[in-house]
């Protein structure tokens, strides 16, 4: 085991948050580790600014950062500020809704001293809701309170798994994510700017392309999500077609980024896939199917790819359990057909 000096900046950003903020930084201060805690504060058009003042003053370890020209240019570009303003060599992130439980950074300062090869720690985020109909909301569309990986994933399968071209594991979020800042130098962006929704995402699929990042505490939360009335994520699952066009914009972000990184051609086509499928989901009906088809005019083999597949099926089927099985049928005699070409 390697002796190691685990100091973190935590990165806040902040947009109509004033209900919420005071109790994510007193969560992230609980720690002597947190050296520095960066609220990024968005052109918020509530009182959060003031809020934000209020702790910077009460706690030196708290520094309220402004965009240059103090206007609001959402998540990932205040991220990014923060990254840049950031002084220690570890860094962890915080959504101003929510906060660190007690065992935060117990399983990453084992992993890194264990681990002297470790770009980054994840761990398990729980949920902690504000209001009953938040709740509510929030069952009808996610169905576990715990956002985890499945099982322990070697770092060099990261990639491929977040990708979907592997079977799926899970997922984890940025409120349980701690990085080594050296780790950015090697990504051409941080945080997509351009991406409203989705830019965390977008950021933690690049990352472990880069970056060996291992597990740390999988089976209980080290944070919880804050779960309210007003939570944007809740707003835009009530609209399918919405979440279908932001997912759009996710995968055409990775997708572009593809054409530069040096990837493998499997994987570069896997994301176009991905692009591609959720384009003809977004699309109204007619069009869909128009794009269906010089989607597979440009490429015969999509329909050979379980993603783009599936999601034709869910476009044109619906998902109704009728559909479901319908899809198993379909799926078997499609292995039955691949097997007998290979």
């Amino acid at each position: 085991m390697t002796d190691i000096k685990f100091e973190v900046s935590v990165i806040i950003p902040v947009y109509n948050a004033e209900k919420y903020v005071a109790k994510a930084v007193e969560s992230a201060l609980q720690f002597p580790e947190v050296k520095e805690v960066l609220l990024i504060e968005d052109s918020s058009p509530d009182n959060a600014l003031e809020v934000c003042r209020q702790l910077a003053e009460k706690d030196s370890r708290v520094k309220l950062l402004q965009h240059p020209d103090k206007g609001n240019h959402g998540a990932g570009a205040s991220r990014n500020l923060g990254l840049k303003s950031a002084t220690c060599p570890y860094i962890a992130f915080l959504d101003a809704d929510d906060f660190y439980l007690p065992n935060r950074f117990d399983a990453d300062k084992r992993v890194f001293a264990e681990n002297p090869q470790a770009d980054g720690v994840y761990n398990a985020l729980g949920v902690h809701f504000y209001s009953p109909e938040a709740a509510k909301q929030y069952r009808n569309y996610f169905p576990s309170e715990l956002t985890t990986v499945t099982t322990p994933v070697k770092p060099e399968e990261l990639f491929p798994s977040f990708i979907s071209r592997t079977k799926g594991f899970g997922y984890f979020s940025l409120d349980c994510l701690t990085i080594k800042k050296n780790i950015l130098e090697k990504m051409d962006q941080w945080f997509n700017p351009e991406l409203r929704l989705h830019q965390d995402s977008d950021f933690i699929i690049r990352l472990v392309y880069y970056a060996r990042l291992f597990p740390g505490e999988i089976k209980v939360p080290v944070a919880k999500r804050g779960v309210h009335d007003d939570n944007r994520i809740l707003s835009v699952q009530n609209e399918h077609k919405q979440k279908a066009r932001n997912q759009v914009k996710l995968w055409d972000s990775l997708y572009q980024w593809s054409q530069n990184a040096s990837l493998p051609g499997i994987d570069v086509k896997h994301l176009w896939c991905m692009k591609t499928s959720k384009q003809i989901i977004a699309e109204p009906y007619l069009p869909s199917v128009f794009y269906f088809l010089f989607s597979f005019m440009k490429n015969r083999n999509l329909l050979t790819n379980p993603v783009f597949y599936n999601a034709i099926h869910y476009r044109f089927f619906g998902k109704g359990k009728a559909s479901f099985f319908l899809l198993r049928a379909k799926n078997k005699v499609l292995r039955v057909l691949l097997m007998q070409r290979s």
